[in-house]
């Protein structure tokens, strides 16, 4: 089985007329789609809502944009400072997409949609362009494959389809599980690339309770069909931690499963989770609590927050845990006079005494290799 072929296939059929096969029950903002073309609505595929997680003033990736339903929803919670960037492969999804820009734009007060031809797992490559350069120099032997290869390689260095650190968040609906097996761990390395230190990910996908056999995987209508190409639900969260993602959390888990084949349940699930801050780990004196109710927690950084007590973080854990998804479970203790700022050292599970979070002045052991 081709899967590349495969889903272009089955999904030309779908932005030509409604397949209720692709279509899982999903509840969206009714709000939102009252501007939107009757066509776009109902040649969408999707198994949840990732644009309620759109804030305003964002630039936000949508991988997988087909007719461009999510893009326009998105374009109205942005507002006039942000942007919409929709991804996609197939020619008649895009061209769906790409008819009503105007009229959108001019609902909307502003074009702030761009809809780009790409391969999801490949956010550097300008395909369009590429395609511009065939279509002038066709390929006629090895030596203009490598011609080709090499503008490939030049064009991803010098003029990404997709800057590095670009995107405030990245939205999908129902779309990784198209991508093949061989290229899922490279497709989350890019959403990493292309988010900005903070970003964030919102993913509707579905996924497998089970890891999916191969003769079932070698089924091209279930894959297309956005079912043998699932992650297994905890590889799901593997592949996007070891990209070095934080805060992974299932915020929407579907009960029920969407399908059920040979004993596997198949369900819709919205993955969230954010690009933390790379930059320098800083100790001002700063600290947080842990309300509860667990005893303890501990985050993908090892760190370790006891119930009740002042725990010693850096600055860069500080700003994560208060302004990020955390922010609900932790009370922040910000020193009355921020310390002389030292490279972090403290050992995980370093608890800072209120004496210490009254003035500049504190002390934490070295004694072990810092836990940022």
């Amino acid at each position: 089985m081709n899967v590349y072929t495969e889903v272009l296939n089955r999904y030309s059929e779908g932005a030509r007329a409604r397949e209720e096969s692709l279509c899982c029950p999903v509840d969206y903002d009714r709000e939102l789609l009252k501007i939107l073309p009757a066509e776009i609505i109902e040649r969408d595929y999707g198994c949840g809502d990732p644009s309620r997680y759109v804030r305003e003033g964002d630039t936000v990736l949508d991988l997988g944009s087909g007719g461009g339903k999510i893009c326009y929803m998105a374009a109205q919670l942005v507002g006039p400072e942000g942007k919409v960037i929709g991804v996609d492969m197939n020619d008649d999804m895009l061209a769906l997409a790409r008819r009503h820009q105007k009229d959108m734009a001019e609902k909307l007060g502003g074009d702030r949609v761009e809809f780009k031809k790409g391969f999801i797992q490949d956010l550097a490559l300008d395909v369009e362009a590429l395609e511009a350069n065939l279509a002038e120099k066709p390929i006629d032997g090895v030596e203009a494959l490598q011609q080709l290869e090499s503008l490939k390689a030049k064009q991803k260095k010098q003029a990404p389809m997709i800057a590095d650190s670009s995107v405030d968040l990245v939205i999908s609906n129902c779309v990784l599980n198209l991508v093949s097996d061989e290229q899922k761990t490279q497709l989350v390395k890019e959403i990493f690339r292309v988010l900005k230190p903070g970003g964030r990910v919102a993913i509707s996908d579905i996924v497998s309770d089970e890891f999916v056999p191969q003769h079932l995987k070698d089924d091209g209508e279930l894959w297309s069909g956005c079912l043998s190409g699932a992650f297994q639900e905890k590889e799901f969260f593997q592949v996007f931690a070891d990209a070095g993602f934080q805060a992974l959390a299932y915020d929407k888990w579907d009960a029920q499963p969407w399908q059920i084949i040979e004993d596997i349940e198949f369900r819709s699930v919205t993955l969230t989770a954010i690009k933390g801050d790379q930059g320098p780990c800083l100790d001002y004196g700063h600290s947080v609590i842990y309300k509860g109710p667990y005893s303890e927690v501990r985050d993908d950084d090892g760190h370790v927050y006891y119930r009740g007590e002042r725990m010693a973080v850096c600055e860069r854990t500080f700003k994560m845990i208060i302004e990020g998804p955390y922010k609900e479970d932790f009370i922040g203790v910000t020193p009355h006079t921020l310390a002389t700022p030292k490279t972090w050292c403290a050992p995980a599970g370093t608890v800072r005494s209120a004496s210490e979070s009254k003035g500049g002045s504190y002390a934490v052991s070295c004694d072990t290799e810092g836990c940022c």
